[in-house]
C-alpha cells in the first residue's frame, strides 16, 4: 500500500513540474514575440506602447508647467504634435539632466526634448533629430553688478550655479570657473537671486523669458555671451524615430504652424529653416 502511494506522490509532482515548465515556455514565448516586435524599430516600439515618453526639465519657454499643472512650451507642443502625427499620446517625464543618456538607453523615456544643445557629447551617444533653434550660453548676475562683468576676463572671481551635465556646466568648465552644479537651470537662478552664488550660466532663450523687467526675477539680468549653438532632440542610437521628427518638422516649417508656435512662446527669432 506505502509502495503505491509513493507511485502516486511520484506521478502527481511529475505532471505538476510539467505543467509548470509548460506555463513558463508559453510566456516566454510570448514575451520574445513582443521584444521583437518592438525592438527591431523604435517606431513600432513607440506605436505599440501608445505613448512617446519626452524626458524633460522644468525650462520656460520650452517646457513649463501652466497654471492647470499641464505641461507647455515651444517643445512641449511640438512634442504633442509629433505624437499626434504618430498616433500615440505625448507623456512628460521629469528627469535628472546629468542622467539624460542612462534614461534614454534604460527606456525609461524615448527622447529628450528640451532645448537640448547638440554637444559632442549628446551626438555620439543619441540619434539626433536636425537642429531646430539657435541658442547661447550667457551669464546671470544681480542687474545693479551687471557693470561690472561685461567680459570674461571680469568673471574669475564669481562663484557660478550651473545645471549639471549642461552646456553651461561645460563653458564654465573650460574658463576655469568656480561653479556648483544644481539639478536644473532654474534652480541655478534661484541660487543667485538668493545671493548662495554671484552668478549662473543659462541658455539665451531661458534668459529671455525669466530674468529682468516683468519676470519672476525682476533683480537678475544677462551680461555676457559665452558661445553659440544649436538645439537638437535626441533619441536612441540607431532610433528611427529621428529620421521621421526631420520629416515632421520640415512639413510644419512649410506650412507655418511651427513659426505659429514659436511666436506664442517668443522663441520666433531664434528658429532654423528646416528643408
Amino acid at each position: 500500500m506505502k509502495k503505491i502511494m509513493v507511485m502516486m506522490l511520484t506521478l502527481m509532482m511529475t505532471l505538476s513540474l510539467a505543467a509548470c515548465g509548460s506555463d513558463g515556455s508559453k510566456a516566454d514565448s510570448g514575451s520574445d514575440s513582443k521584444s521583437e516586435s518592438s525592438d527591431g524599430s523604435d517606431m513600432a516600439y513607440v506605436k505599440d506602447k501608445g505613448t512617446l515618453v519626452v524626458g524633460i526639465t522644468d525650462f520656460e519657454p520650452m517646457d513649463f508647467k501652466d497654471e492647470s499643472g499641464e505641461w507647455v512650451g515651444f517643445d512641449a507642443d511640438m512634442a504633442k504634435a509629433f505624437a499626434e502625427s504618430l498616433g500615440v499620446e505625448a507623456e512628460f517625464v521629469e528627469i535628472d539632466w546629468d542622467n539624460k543618456i542612462m534614461e534614454l538607453e534604460g527606456k525609461t523615456i524615448d527622447c529628450v526634448w528640451n532645448g537640448m544643445t547638440l554637444t559632442d557629447e549628446v551626438t555620439s551617444s543619441m540619434e539626433c533629430s536636425n537642429a531646430y533653434c539657435n541658442n547661447a550660453q550667457v551669464v546671470i548676475v544681480p542687474s545693479d553688478k551687471a557693470d561690472k562683468y561685461q567680459d570674461t576676463d571680469s568673471l574669475s572671481e564669481l562663484s557660478f550655479a550651473v545645471e549639471a551635465g549642461s552646456a553651461g556646466e561645460a563653458e564654465v568648465s573650460k574658463l576655469n570657473l568656480e561653479c556648483t552644479p544644481v539639478k536644473a537651470q532654474s534652480d541655478a537662478l534661484m541660487e543667485v537671486a538668493a545671493g548662495t552664488s554671484d552668478a549662473a550660466v543659462i541658455d539665451s532663450l531661458m534668459a529671455a523669458a525669466m530674468v529682468g523687467e516683468g519676470t519672476g526675477y525682476e533683480n537678475l539680468t544677462y551680461t555676457v555671451g559665452l558661445n553659440s549653438e544649436e538645439y537638437g532632440v535626441g533619441f536612441r542610437k540607431g532610433s528611427d524615430l529621428a529620421a521621421s521628427l526631420n520629416d515632421f518638422f520640415a512639413s510644419s516649417y512649410a506650412d507655418g504652424s511651427m513659426a505659429e508656435c514659436a511666436e506664442k512662446y517668443g522663441v520666433q527669432a531664434a528658429l532654423i529653416e528646416q528643408k
